[in-house]
C-alpha cells in the first residue's frame, strides 16, 4: 500500500503587529546611534527606508511569484540573484562587517554566491524595465540618489537582521507597516526644522481629495508631491472605481503622476506609493518648474492637479527665467501656481485644489498679477479658510485651500472659514484638525448659501488697474462678513508671522520694480 507523504509546513511567521513594529523600528534606530557615519534621524532614517524598502521588494516578489506559479505563468523577478533579499540580507550568518559594505557600495565586488559581480547599488542602478516604465525602472530611479552611509558593516548586520523580522506577506500586515511609515514620516519632518518640507495633515488631504472627486480615467498630477500624501489618498479614491479589469490597468499606468526634486522624499514617496497598492509610481525626481512655461504643450496637461506647493522658498535665477519677466518671483509658491494652471487641461476638462498661504492671497507686486490671471482665465470658485495651527508644529502661517477650474473667468468666489476647534483659540500638535471636523463644509459644499462660515464675493473690482491698463493690486484675503469683531490677543509666535506676511508684501512691491526696471533696460 502507497504512503501519501505529507509535506511539513514550515512554522507560521509571527504577525507584525503595530507594537511589535516600533519595537523593531526603535531597536534599529538605537544600533545606528552608534555608528559614526550617521548624524542624527536625517541620516538614519533614509538608510532605515531604503533597507526596509528592498525587504518589502522581496517578499511582494514572492507574493507575484506564487500567483504566477498557481495561474501556471512565468515569472521574471524585477531582482535577480544573488542581489534579493533572501539571498544576502536574510541569513543571519550572510555578509557581515567590510564584506557587507563592499557588497553595497563597490563598483565590483565578491557576491553571496562566490561570484564577482557589481555591488548591490551599482546593480540596483542599471536595472531597466523590458518596455514603458516599469517597477525596474521605479527601482533604478530610487538609487539613484542613494548611498549608504554606515561605516559598521557589523552595526548594519544587526539593523539588516532586524529589518528581516518585518514580514510583508498580508494586507492586514502592509496596513500596519502603511501606518507606522507615516510616524516615520513624522520624525523625518521633526528633524528637518527648518530645512524640511512642510508635510500636509491627512485629514486636509483627504478633504481635498474628496471634493476635487478625480474619476478613473482622469489624470492626476501633484508637482511637489513630497512623501505622496495626495497619490496615496488619490490612488485610494480611484481604487474603489476600479471594479473591472480594464479600469484597474487605467490605475496602474495611466492615472497618477507627480515630481519631487528633493531625493529623500522621492524615495519615500516611491515606498508609500509602493506600499499601498501602485506597481509603477510615476515620479520626476527632478524639479518640476526647470521646464520654460510657455513650451509646456497640451500633451503635457492634465485634468487634475492636487497639491500643497512648497512655500517660502527661494529658486535660483535659471529657474525664474523659466516664467514670463514680469511674472517671475522668489516666493516658490506663484512659481508653482502658475505652472499649475498652465499644466491644466482647457476647455472645463481641468481642475484644481491647492494650498496656499494667506500671503499669496493679499500679496501685490507679482502675486497681483498672478492672481489676476487667475481669475481671468480660470474659474476661482472656492476659498476655503483654515485656521491657525493646522499645519503645527512646523508653521503658523495661515493657509487656505483655493480649488478652480478652466470653465472661467471667475463670475464668484465663495468663501467657507473652517471653525476654530471648540473651545480653543488655534489647533497644535497634541490637538490637531481631524477629518469629521470638515463634515459641515462637505454638506455645504454641493448646497452652497451664506452661513455664519460662509460668503459669497462678487469677482468684479478684484483686480484693480492704473490707467495703463497695467494691474495694481488683487486682494484676494476677503474676512468673513459674518464674524463679529474679536479683540486681537496675538501670541508672539502670531505676531512674527504677521511681520512676515509684511514682508512677503515688501518683496512683492519689489518684484514689480525690478520687472518695471527690467523694461526699461
Amino acid at each position: 500500500m502507497a504512503t501519501t507523504v505529507r509535506r511539513q509546513k514550515s512554522p507560521p511567521k509571527p504577525l507584525t503587529t503595530a507594537q511589535r513594529l516600533d519595537g523593531i523600528i526603535k531597536s534599529a534606530r538605537r544600533i545606528m546611534r552608534k555608528d559614526k557615519g550617521l548624524n542624527g534621524d536625517l541620516d538614519r532614517l533614509p538608510m532605515l527606508t531604503w533597507i526596509m524598502f528592498l525587504k518589502f521588494l522581496d517578499d511582494l516578489e514572492r507574493i507575484e511569484a506564487e500567483r504566477a506559479e498557481l495561474a501556471g505563468r512565468a515569472y521574471r523577478s524585477i531582482i535577480e540573484a544573488p542581489y534579493r533579499w533572501r539571498d544576502w540580507a536574510a541569513p543571519p550568518d550572510g555578509l557581515t562587517g567590510p564584506d557587507l559594505l563592499a557588497f553595497l557600495t563597490d563598483d565590483r565586488t565578491a557576491l553571496p554566491d562566490d561570484a564577482h559581480g557589481p555591488g548591490l547599488f551599482a546593480y540596483l542602478r542599471s536595472l531597466r524595465g523590458d518596455a514603458g516604465r516599469e517597477r525596474r525602472d521605479v527601482v533604478a530611479t530610487v538609487f539613484q540618489g542613494l548611498a549608504n552611509r554606515m561605516e559598521s558593516g557589523y552595526l548594519l548586520r544587526d539593523v539588516v537582521n532586524l529589518i528581516d523580522a518585518i514580514h510583508f506577506d498580508s494586507s492586514d500586515e502592509i496596513h500596519t507597516l502603511s501606518r507606522l511609515y507615516e510616524t516615520l514620516l513624522r520624525d523625518l519632518r521633526d528633524a528637518a526644522g527648518d530645512s524640511g518640507e512642510i508635510y500636509t495633515p491627512r485629514p486636509v488631504v483627504q478633504f481635498m481629495v474628496r471634493v476635487i472627486d478625480p474619476q478613473i480615467g482622469e489624470t492626476v498630477l501633484d508637482p511637489a508631491c513630497g512623501t505622496g500624501g495626495f497619490l496615496v489618498e488619490t490612488y485610494r479614491h480611484l481604487e474603489r472605481q476600479a471594479d473591472t479589469v480594464e479600469k484597474r490597468a487605467v490605475l496602474q499606468q495611466r492615472s497618477l503622476s507627480a515630481g519631487e526634486a528633493k531625493s529623500l522624499p522621492f524615495l519615500l514617496a516611491q515606498m508609500n506609493l509602493l506600499l499601498h497598492g501602485l506597481d509603477a509610481p510615476r515620479i520626476d525626481p527632478g524639479n518640476s518648474l526647470r521646464f520654460r512655461l510657455t513650451e509646456i504643450g497640451d500633451a503635457e496637461r492634465v485634468n487634475v492637479i492636487l497639491t500643497n506647493p512648497p512655500f517660502g522658498g527661494e529658486e535660483e535665477a535659471g529657474i525664474r527665467n523659466n516664467f514670463p519677466a514680469d511674472r517671475r518671483s522668489e516666493e516658490t509658491a506663484l512659481l508653482f501656481l502658475q505652472l499649475i494652471m498652465r499644466r491644466l487641461k482647457r476647455a472645463g476638462q481641468g481642475r484644481a485644489a491647492v494650498v496656499a498661504p494667506n500671503g499669496t492671497l493679499f500679496g501685490d507686486g507679482v502675486s497681483a498679477r498672478v492672481k489676476a490671471d487667475l481669475l481671468t482665465r480660470f474659474n476661482l470658485h472656492t476659498v476655503v479658510r483654515l485656521p491657525e495651527g493646522v499645519f503645527a508644529p512646523y508653521t503658523d502661517i495661515p493657509t487656505n485651500l483655493i480649488f478652480f477650474d478652466t470653465t472661467g473667468p471667475t463670475r464668484a468666489i465663495w468663501y467657507y472659514e473652517q471653525p476654530r476647534p471648540e473651545g480653543r483659540r488655534k489647533y497644535t500638535k497634541t490637538v490637531p484638525l481631524t477629518y469629521e471636523e470638515f463634515a459641515d463644509c462637505l454638506a455645504w459644499w454641493n448646497n452652497r448659501a451664506e452661513t455664519e462660515h460662509a460668503w459669497r464675493v462678487n469677482a468684479q473690482g478684484l483686480v484693480q488697474h492704473d490707467e495703463q491698463g497695467r494691474v495694481t493690486a488683487c486682494n484676494l484675503d476677503v474676512k468673513n462678513p459674518h464674524a463679529g469683531e474679536t479683540a486681537d490677543h496675538r501670541s508672539p509666535i502670531e505676531i512674527v508671522d504677521g511681520i512676515i506676511d509684511k514682508e512677503r508684501r515688501i518683496l512683492g512691491i519689489m518684484d514689480e520694480l525690478k520687472a518695471t526696471l527690467a523694461e526699461r533696460v
